[in-house]
């Protein structure tokens, strides 16, 4: 009877006795939380550049950038607009009239939708538009169909992170030209279409310091042979949360531009960014 008892006691305090809890999940790290707070939220961005010079020579530059991208569990959109104006006087000579030359004229407007089928893949369409006067370049008209690959996505504990994303596409433009300098002049309108290979990889030294790089390739196989390579390298400091200074050095090049225009152009210019 006592053993009886005894075991009995046992089976009750072992029935009585609290299970396991299961031990907590780590705190998230400080870019855990703000990745967390940007999910399905506009990530814009607003860069300005100018330059202004006055004396025996006048020049003028002004260039404007405005970024937007929202990322959802199934969709990424993203917003682009780009601005150049520079003008520039020579050095005056007795006797000769005042003139004033346009050296860059040139706006663009990209429109990008990603459905994503997992975290890595996804596929796109894309529209958009271009202007740029001193190569001649009136107006094109873009539209682009294709896969996205996202290699990896890391972010760091210090705030930093590290992105690649490669993309397969087919991309048809329709170019209408005019000679705006230095006589205006209509040109013939060209078209263009065939896959384009694309690359965007960001580093961030950490949270202060990024890195980005963007190269796009298009050979076209309509209306003779035609290839356009376009490459830009951005390095953007922090000064404040919001504020930053962003270094961009541009190279396009194509193959068969306008009538009298070069084929490569390169830029580099220097403005102050803002992040809402």
């Amino acid at each position: 009877m006592a053993e009886a008892i005894e075991l009995l006691a046992k089976g009750i305090a072992r029935t009585a006795a609290p299970a396991e809890q299961p031990a907590p999940p780590p705190p998230a790290t400080p870019a855990e939380k703000k990745e967390e707070a940007k999910k399905d939220v506009w990530d814009v961005t607003v860069g300005l550049g100018l330059i202004f010079i006055t004396g025996n020579a006048s020049t003028v530059t002004f260039n404007g950038l405005v970024t937007a991208e929202r990322k959802t569990e199934d969709w990424i959109y993203a917003v682009r607009a780009t601005g150049v104006y520079g003008e520039s006087r020579p050095p005056e000579v007795e006797g000769a009239p005042e003139t004033s030359q346009v050296v860059a004229l040139n706006a663009a407007i990209q429109l990008r939708g990603d459905r994503r089928f997992n975290e890595k893949i996804s596929g796109y369409l894309l529209a958009g538009a271009e202007t740029d006067h001193v190569k001649s370049v009136e107006a094109r008209g873009i539209g682009e169909a294709g896969i996205g690959l996202i290699w990896w996505d890391l972010k760091r504990k210090d705030g930093g992170d590290s992105f690649l994303r490669t993309d397969l596409a087919f991309r048809y433009a329709r170019e209408t030209r005019f000679q705006y300098y230095p006589t205006r002049m209509d040109l013939p309108d060209v078209s263009l279409g065939g896959p384009r290979f694309g690359a965007t990889f960001r580093y961030s030294i950490n949270q202060d310091v990024a890195l980005l790089e963007e190269i796009s390739v298009l050979p076209s196989l309509i209306e003779g042979s035609r290839l356009l390579v376009g490459n830009q390298t951005q390095l953007s400091v922090k000064l404040t949360k919001a504020l930053a200074v962003t270094t961009t050095f541009l190279l396009q090049y194509d193959s068969s531009p306008a009538e009298g225009k070069v084929p490569t152009d390169t830029s580099l210019a220097v403005s102050a960014t803002v992040t809402f």
